[in-house]
């Protein structure tokens, strides 16, 4: 999928086609993401992906919003809104609790989107990684 690789781009990955289709693949497979995706006639312009999760706090399903992005030729037109009520709906109507994302403090245009359509930044919890090494 062309897209997925220029969202990696854009997050300053190198392009790699064939991994981006291997990684998509491999999640399919094993049912570890569910992919919307919006198309203009027969062009996929557009995708949120979806990873399923749970709350051992709250006792149910939760969902990462880890990836949205629209190409962009066709951004400002609605379609990354359309995208998240897309997720939103589709995590409701599983039961889901709640979706969580992030995103780059830098993107201040999609910040400005979460918080329009009703996201709420987390003033609670701070988010920390551990980093592990590729094996090489």
């Amino acid at each position: 999928m062309p897209l997925f690789d220029s969202y990696r781009r854009f997050y300053g990955k190198a392009g790699d086609p064939l991994a981006a289709k291997s990684f998509l693949r491999d999640r399919f497979e094993h049912g570890e993401s569910v992919l919307f995706i919006a198309l203009r006639d027969t062009e996929a312009v557009g995708f949120v992906q979806l990873y399923p999760s749970f709350s051992s706090v709250t006792l149910a399903r939760t969902f990462i919003l880890n990836d949205l992005f629209v190409d962009a030729g066709y951004r400002r037109q609605g379609i990354a809104k359309r995208l998240l009520e897309a997720a939103t709906e589709y995590a409701a109507a599983l039961g889901a609790v709640r979706l969580t994302l992030s995103t780059a403090i830098s993107n201040g245009e999609a910040q400005a989107l979460y918080q329009t359509s009703g996201w709420v930044r987390d003033e609670q919890f701070y988010v920390f990684h551990w980093p592990i090494s590729a094996k090489k």
